[in-house]
């Protein structure tokens, strides 16, 4: 056999099989050896995508398309191009394809997802349409059209195409909770929850508690609703602080359903719910399995489906089921807060590992600090907390971040405030289970618990809801609230 034969067929397995390091070297030699090797200019350039070089990636496939004009180079180059979100050349290489191969799928499918990078909403739900013409049993583009009509706030079509998709791959998690969340943003709960019960951070939480307890996980069923009255039930959190302080709600429900409830919340929630929850088990750190007794388990999240509520009786608590240690708000109020002033606590990053759209550049905030007879208060911890030093020299803003050790500090502090304005995070659904007014500032593209109609907030009465009109555009937000603030004022 042919060395450099030989050669192409090691380097395309290590290729295959993820190996790219050994399969980038392989390929580099058989180009060295014949430099008008279009096929292998092209997998270099793919390989360069993998890697994330991506201007070499560009460089290698136009060399590949230089010696041999080929489609399928066409399309490795369009991939490149939505890499670097240039949706612009990705678009005119596939309509190019299509002007030669005008029915074929992919080809249709790709320039759908391109108009769809680019926001462009019109030509993509076109595009994906026709890929449907084209080839009508591939879920994926029924999945995307769902997005997209999710995106430009119609869940009802999101509902449908979701619903295709799942008819075609049955198994698909993501779709299905995908779908839940275009029903909870419809505000129907009744049909969403189901769905829900497929949540990615569900199995994580079970998996998690079942490492902790081997045995107690195989014997001990997941709660479905069954009744439980002479039980024990043990539940745990999962996502994140503002879920878990979102659906803690419900714990006085599944009080009422069964002898006894056990909870697991992460560890700087503990003294909060331990404060609010006196007659319930509150565990701090996992305990020996041999120490652990119950008779059902269930993640927090998934408490209202078992509980059997829908959007007539979903929305408990409005008026607040959460309250701070009076004897940390005195200390705070001693320390930081004894003063006349319209007292505000503002926070502008959650969690940038899920959402970057929900961070706020807290330099948006400096309008509002030249209102007169207003104290400002920063809740910022850990990252994003040294955001402050950029105005901290220039504005009299007190850094409560760094006083507090858990929630219950939060919650202390947060009780001696006037109103609280920060992004959608922890710190929001905190206020609004105190009963505190609050300002929540959302990205163009919110997320699903605040439904359709932002005239309101169905989940906490103190809460007014401040949304983008345009993506990434703060300023017009910050200028509304600076005339709301100054009627207050």
């Amino acid at each position: 056999m042919d060395s450099s034969k030989e050669k192409f067929n090691k380097a395309f397995d290590y290729h295959k099989k993820g190996d790219l390091d050994n399969a980038e070297e392989l390929y580099s030699q058989i180009l060295e050896e014949d430099e008008n090797n279009a096929e292998v200019w092209n997998l270099l350039g793919m390989i360069h995508l993998q890697k994330f070089r991506l201007g070499k990636a560009e460089e290698c496939i136009q060399k590949a398309i230089s010696i041999t004009p080929e489609p399928y180079f066409y399309e490795c180059l369009a991939k490149v191009y939505l890499e670097m979100e240039d949706s612009e050349k990705a678009i005119a290489l596939y309509k190019g394809l299509l002007e030669i191969y005008p029915d074929n799928f992919n080809y249709t499918f790709n320039l759908a997802s391109a108009y769809k990078v680019k926001n462009d909403t019109e030509d993509a739900i076109k595009c994906y349409k026709k890929a449907i013409e084209l080839n009508p049993k591939n879920p994926d583009t029924y999945f995307n059209l769902g997005l997209i009509y999710d995106n430009i706030e119609q869940p009802q079509n999101s509902i449908e195409y979701y619903k295709d998709a799942i008819k075609l791959n049955p198994n698909d998690m993501e779709t299905r909770y995908f779908t839940a969340l275009s029903y909870f943003k419809n505000r129907d709960y009744g049909h969403g929850l189901p769905f829900f019960e497929s949540r990615l951070c569900r199995q994580t939480a079970i998996v998690t508690q079942a490492n902790t307890y081997p045995h107690l996980f195989r014997e001990k069923p997941v709660w479905q609703g069954e009744k439980v009255k002479d039980k024990t039930i043990y539940t745990y959190y999962e996502a994140g602080f503002g879920d878990v302080l979102m659906f803690s709600r419900y714990l006085p429900l599944l009080q009422e359903r069964c002898k006894k409830v056990i909870f697991k919340p992460q560890l700087p929630l503990v003294e909060l719910f331990e404060y609010n929850f006196p007659d319930m088990e509150i565990i701090r750190f996992f305990k020996q399995e041999q120490d652990m007794k119950f008779d059902y388990h269930i993640p927090i999240l998934s408490l209202p489906y078992a509980l059997g509520l829908n959007e007539d009786n979903m929305f408990v608590g409005k008026s607040g089921y959460l309250k701070a240690d009076p004897e940390i708000t005195a200390r705070y109020k001693t320390e930081y807060f004894n003063n006349n002033k319209f007292k505000i606590g503002i926070k502008w990053r959650g969690n940038t590992h899920y959402e970057m759209d929900r961070v706020i550049d807290i330099k948006s905030f400096i309008k509002l600090f030249e209102l007169p007879n207003t104290q400002f208060y920063s809740f910022q911890t850990f990252e994003g907390a040294e955001d402050l030093n950029e105005i901290i020299n220039d504005y009299n803003i007190v850094d409560i971040g760094k006083t507090v050790k858990n929630f219950a500090d939060t919650a202390g502090a947060l009780d001696n405030l006037d109103l609280v304005i920060c992004n959608d995070t922890s710190l929001a659904h905190l206020a609004g289970a105190m009963h505190k007014p609050c300002w929540i500032l959302l990205p163009y593209l919110y997320n699903w618990r605040w439904h359709l109609d932002l005239t309101k907030c169905d989940w906490y009465d103190t809460v007014k809801l401040y949304r983008q009109k345009q993506r990434g555009d703060w300023d017009e937000i910050f200028d509304r609230m600076y005339v709301d603030l100054q009627k207050i004022l």
